[in-house]
């Protein structure tokens, strides 16, 4: 072990020992940013980037199991991604797929799917399924994969959702109208019946959320690192939390 490894160790047992249990996010969402830059400069190609971020998933989760952290939403695909050519796309969708199935097949995590189902292809979607179903009934963290998600269609989806609801129970337009409330919405979102998170990371040094968790963000606190998302260390984001603890919330105030 060299001089810097040590020093980190002793860095991050410190960062580590100062956190108190009521000062940890209950919900973390992750932007996992920065792959094919990291490949770049590497020289090496984007796919390897991408599985060199996804093989960086499983360490974050267990680092959130160790401080107990209840959910944990990692963006792995955009909508817009989806627009990307075939040549580029399918070999990032194959990386997806097989990291949700070996986080499934660990059986430490719940997954849930948050995301446009319709907007995936189709073994996208089975492969989603299949992790999905056979963590349900898993006793552990909740980790959301979002895959073929947008901000902006998540809300279309909800409200698409609540009309058909509420016309299927013969509510008409204007009696919606006259009723309707932010509850309404947010009970009909991906991550309906889970916490907003509490934090929001996002690495690589880009400083906007691109509507990640557009509604659910209102009042999240949020954290920007240099580092790209394969370099992501335990340091970092023990970091994040301090930074997180000392802040005081307003919640909009």
């Amino acid at each position: 072990m060299g001089l810097d490894d040590l020093v980190y160790g002793l860095y991050e047992r410190r960062l580590a020992h100062d956190l108190a249990a009521e000062q940890i996010p209950r919900h973390v969402g992750v932007i996992l940013d920065g792959n094919r830059r990291w490949a770049s400069e590497q020289g090496s190609t984007s796919a390897a980037g991408h599985r060199a971020g996804a093989a960086k998933i499983a360490e974050f989760l267990e680092w959130c199991d160790e401080v107990g952290v209840q959910v944990v939403t990692l963006w792995l695909l955009s909508t817009d991604n989806l627009a990307r050519p075939a040549a580029e796309l399918e070999p990032l969708l194959r990386i997806i797929e097989d990291a949700v199935t070996e986080l499934a097949r660990s059986r430490r995590w719940v997954i849930r799917h948050v995301g446009s189902r319709d907007a995936l292809p189709e073994r996208t979607r089975q492969v989603l399924d299949e992790a999905v179903a056979s963590t349900a009934d898993v006793q552990g963290l909740t980790l959301n994969v979002a895959v073929g998600y947008g901000g902006r269609q998540e809300l279309v989806d909800a409200v698409r959702a609540l009309l058909h609801e509420r016309a299927g129970a013969g509510a008409s337009l204007e009696d919606l109208a006259q009723e309707l409330t932010v509850e309404h919405i947010a009970e009909h979102l991906y991550t309906r019946g889970q916490p907003d998170p509490d934090l929001v990371i996002r690495t690589s040094g880009e400083q906007r959320l691109s509507g990640f968790l557009l509604w659910q963000s209102a009042h999240s606190e949020f954290w920007f690192c240099e580092a790209y998302w394969p370099d992501f260390r335990r340091v970092d984001f023990l970091r994040a939390l301090r930074d997180y603890a000392a802040r005081e919330r307003r919640f909009g105030g």
